[in-house]
């Protein structure tokens, strides 16, 4: 909180179901010298040694010195929450997951809204901005650009609309300022009020993808990840999605 110059968070998540070994921070200095560090080292820094329930505990009791309003995780499946939850006192707000056309965690999806955790889709495009080569490039998939042309939207729009449908809350990021107004107009109404649709006659009512649309998406899943964490922790390759 020193370092953001904050009196509290509204929201502080646990990123990966594993704890890493305590890094000494200098309080006076902001920010890390490097940002591209490892801070796994290889998962050399992974620590075997401590509990989810223990970082959970932790959690909770920032919540109670009013240094954080609300706590959740990020890429926990669905057995990790489901024991998660008979133990904690503050249930978490927030499961923050890698969801998009090709990786829709359906199964995770309906968990946590049967138990009403809110699900944060992250790389809602398919990080065209990180993939590797020979990787899969979800924004030009064939039936995403179909669909979205046939709206006359673009298909990032088509796929954080998707999200948004299906109960998700979406994190899009973009450095590129007609992107970042293109999601903009893709909003919590659900509302496609584009410029792009004007143009090319659409309606610019409130639209929601049809049960077609939504069940052609649905037949695009092949579980593909971008974010391997296995891969980078050779050292301790821990398998958090298998």
């Amino acid at each position: 909180l020193n370092d953001l110059r904050l009196g509290y968070l509204d929201l502080f998540l646990i990123h990966w179901p594993v704890a890493f070994k305590y890094v000494e921070i200098d309080p006076a200095v902001r920010g890390w010298e490097n940002e591209d560090i490892d801070e796994s080292d290889n998962g050399k820094l992974i620590d075997p040694s401590v509990s989810l329930r223990e970082t959970w505990t932790a959690m909770e009791a920032l919540v109670d010195k009013g240094l954080v309003k609300h706590i959740g995780v990020a890429n926990f499946p669905v057995m990790l929450l489901h024991d998660l939850l008979s133990y904690s006192r503050i249930p978490p707000a927030v499961n923050q997951v890698e969801i998009h056309p090709y990786n829709q965690q359906t199964k995770l999806l309906a968990y946590c809204q049967s138990r009403n955790i809110a699900v944060q889709a992250y790389s809602p495009l398919g990080t065209p901005g990180y993939k590797e080569e020979g990787e899969p490039n979800v924004l030009s998939d064939p039936t995403l650009t179909d669909i979205a042309n046939a709206r006359g939207i673009s298909v990032p729009q088509l796929c954080l609309q998707w999200s948004l449908q299906r109960g998700c809350h979406v994190i899009a990021k973009s450095s590129n300022k007609k992107h970042l107004e293109e999601n903009l107009l893709v909003n919590h109404k659900n509302e496609f009020v584009t410029e792009m649709a004007a143009e090319k006659g659409g309606d610019l009512q409130s639209q929601l993808l049809s049960s077609e649309e939504m069940e052609r998406i649905a037949s695009l899943d092949r579980g593909y990840r971008f974010f391997r964490p296995e891969e980078w922790w050779e050292d301790m390759p821990v398998p958090v999605f298998h």
